[in-house]
């Protein structure tokens, strides 16, 4: 197999396992502090009014609903997941799915918030990095937590699968 083939066959795992790992750090947090959970429908409303050629709106939660958002904007989140997972393998080599190590995988979990503060959070309506929330400092402090505890599942779910392989 070759490397390419040999990253996806690994980043499938790891990556669906680390945000499954975040979204049960999220059920945890909403019991213990009462925080939201995510809603998911909102992202995959997002990214079916794309289609459209709306990529910007003021409030995504007062654009039109669309039919199967909840299942889009859920295989979307799992999907990036393992993009991330991929790029994580890609960054730190093949080395790192022999001996995983927690650096790499907290960098990329770390790194990976750029993606919802730079790009979703302004498409939806919150802004560059949520400044048009009422609690911003808040709101990205949540999601630099959550981040971080998606890189650590990167580096749990990258131990589990080198002692399931191995």
């Amino acid at each position: 197999m070759n490397a390419v083939g040999e990253y996806l066959v690994h980043a499938v795992p790891i990556g669906f396992a680390a945000t499954a790992f975040m979204d049960l750090f999220a059920l945890v947090r909403r019991r213990v502090s009462g925080t939201p959970l995510p809603d998911y429908a909102l992202v995959g409303r997002w990214l079916a009014h794309m289609r459209h050629g709306r990529f910007r709106h003021a409030a995504i939660a007062k654009a039109p609903a669309v039919r199967a958002e909840r299942a889009l904007g859920w295989a979307v989140h799992y999907a990036t997941g393992i993009v991330f997972a991929g790029l994580l393998l890609v960054l730190a080599g093949p080395g790192w799915l022999r001996d995983p190590t927690v650096l790499p995988a907290l960098a990329v979990g770390i790194g990976s918030v750029a993606a919802p503060l730079l790009l979703m959070q302004p498409g939806m309506g919150a802004g560059i990095a949520a400044w048009r929330t009422p609690d911003p400092t808040a709101a990205r402090v949540r999601s630099l937590v959550t981040h971080a505890v998606f890189g650590v599942g990167l580096y749990l779910a990258g131990s589990a699968l080198r002692l399931i392989v191995a």
